[in-house]
């Protein structure tokens, strides 16, 4: 008779011996029997929570995979962590906590299950730092893992059209250029958001969610699954199931996260005009798992894939409809068929990418939500890295829905989205402008918060693509206008953004992929000379740790680099 494999790849320390008696005396107070100590130890990464409606049905996703874990043999047991809800975090000093809680989500669920001594992970994501930052855990923890997202929300309903998240946020630009008045204001306020699911777009969880699912690390068609749609609830048992699989059959994270697996994530992501911060994530997801990812392999990857995806923010479209056309496999399937995917990486599924497209549907007949390959949005993928005077490390522009490549105009330079908030509602902004933010990049924000409400406001104002806006901070994927981030090194660190001064003629050529500024020589090394290093804004508390470490937004913004 066959003996059966032993999955306890690690929580054996626990489950045997009697040195461990009271460790598990602990997990009979929490429901185990004597045949759980003989399983593996699965544990249910939950980023449960009621504070945005990305992740207010996770709890019940949770409670599936468990389901799922247990059927197949495993002892699961549900953990949670935080999130921050982008959204509602937009626009005051909330968001310099957005991006540092993704590094505070990946160490928390590599501490509970290293802690633990867990032998495998489902992971359940919703708003935008969550799943990035369970595949970092993932990565660096290389137990055999498989990540959910928690689905797309359904567009929201106003006078017969379709809005969002962003349309808020547009709508007070709106509101104060006197194109609305209160009602309709308030009327965009309560229909944007009708129930759980992320911001509906090809905003920055649909973008990292499709990333993932390209990636290999959840189950195909997940990505593009809505939050309310029943079969949620069945991809979340599946994974529950799936991780035990991987166990049998010895398949770790990083045979999944390779480089071409990352290649494959960006072509997706290029495909689909993603968001910028797909740049700060995959770049952070793949140091995670050791892979050497630089913003020039996105540079490489988008010169070869059309933009196809008529999406918001600025297309039309929401992921819901992607979802009724094919969803994300339909677009792979597309991609792959004209050579465009690594059709040989591995998956969760313990089968390739070319063999999972091989059982997805193709794209709905006279669908008009992704162009064909012929006939393209863009040639090339949107998301363009410029190099420059001004950003010798990299700068990144989304130039979808642009019909101008080219911007050269004066800067208009502040230290912080506050006074640029003031100037923009005082009229100083004018068509023509360059409008800088500076001093909130990575550790200057510190965060590097998004901008979305100063975009927002600014295409509200009938300003979009007439003035370009130009940070060492980033923007939501809601972003849309003429607007280049991640500009590094940052101001903080002496970037050549921190010396900038109001009237400088600033110059962003996205065919040329190059942003500068007009200065002599002498002139620069003046001011260089005369810079000196601004003190961090917060002495304590987590944003302090964060700015001390964080690196650079070239390299991922991440808090775990190699100090050797």
């Amino acid at each position: 008779m066959e003996t059966k494999k032993d999955l306890r790849i690690r929580s054996k320390v626990i489950s045997e011996g009697v040195n461990r008696v009271p460790n598990r005396s602990m997990l009979r107070a929490v429901g185990f029997e004597d045949e759980d100590f003989k399983k593996p130890m699965i544990g249910i990464a939950s980023t449960w929570s009621e504070v945005t409606p990305c992740n207010v049905h996770i709890d019940d996703l949770a409670r599936e995979a468990k389901g799922g874990a247990a059927d197949n043999g495993g002892a699961p047991l549900i953990f949670n962590t935080i999130t921050v809800s982008d959204g509602i975090a937009m626009g005051h000093e909330g968001m310099h906590y957005s991006l540092p809680s993704r590094e505070v989500i990946a160490d928390s669920i590599e501490t509970v299950t290293n802690a633990e001594r867990l032998d495998g992970v489902v992971a359940i994501g919703g708003c935008d730092k969550t799943t990035p930052a369970c595949l970092m855990a993932i990565g660096r923890m290389n137990i055999p893992s498989v990540y959910v997202y928690g689905g797309t929300i359904q567009p929201g309903k106003l006078q017969g059209k379709d809005i969002d998240i962003v349309s808020s946020f547009e709508a007070v630009g709106q509101y104060q250029q006197g194109t609305i008045n209160d009602e309709e204001l308030h009327q965009v306020e309560c229909h944007a958001c009708p129930g759980a699911g992320a911001c509906g777009g090809m905003y920055t969880a649909n973008t990292m969610a499709s990333a993932v699912e390209a990636l290999g690390m959840s189950i195909p068609g997940s990505s593009s699954t809505p939050a309310v749609n029943d079969y949620k609830h069945d991809e979340c048992r599946q994974a529950g199931e799936m991780v035990i699989d991987l166990l049998e059959n010895d398949i770790y994270p990083r045979d999944i996260m390779t480089k071409k697996a990352f290649e494959n994530a960006i072509t997706v992501v290029m495909a689909l005009g993603g968001s910028t911060n797909a740049f700060l994530h995959l770049t952070a997801m793949a140091h995670s798992a050791g892979v050497d990812l630089s913003l020039d392999d996105f540079e490489r990857v988008r010169q070869n894939v059309p933009h196809i995806a008529d999406m918001k923010p600025s297309g039309k479209y929401v992921m819901q409809d992607l979802y009724e056309c094919g969803g994300v496999p339909a677009v792979m399937k597309l991609l792959h068929e004209h050579g465009l995917l690594h059709g040989d990486c591995l998956t969760v599924t313990g089968k390739t990418v070319a063999e999972n497209l091989a059982e997805a549907p193709s794209l709905t007949e006279g669908q008009k939500v992704i162009h064909s390959l012929e006939d393209p949005i863009k040639p090339n993928g949107p998301l363009v890295l410029l190099r420059g005077n001004l950003a010798p490390e990299g700068a990144v522009a989304k130039m979808s829905g642009q019909k101008i490549s080219r911007f050269e105009g004066p800067a208009r330079v502040y230290d912080s989205e506050a006074e640029a908030t003031k100037a923009i509602e005082a009229g100083e902004i004018v068509e023509g402008d360059v409008l800088v933010i500076r001093h909130v990049g990575p550790k200057g924000g510190p965060g590097m918060p998004e901008m979305l409400s100063i975009t927002a406001m600014i295409v509200g104002r009938g300003l979009g693509g007439k003035v370009a806006l130009l940070t060492d901070g980033r923007f939501s994927g809601g972003s849309h206008g003429f607007v280049i981030g991640h500009v590094a090194p940052e101001a903080h660190v002496g970037g050549p953004i921190g010396l900038l001064q109001n009237g400088d003629i600033i110059t962003i050529d996205s065919d040329t992929q190059q942003i500068n500024f007009e200065i002599t020589e002498e002139e620069y090394e003046q001011r260089k000379q005369a810079w000196k290093t601004p003190e961090l804004k917060y002495k304590t508390g987590v944003l302090a740790k964060y700015a001390r470490l964080v690196s650079s937004s070239a390299k991922g913004a991440v808090t775990d680099l190699d100090l050797d």
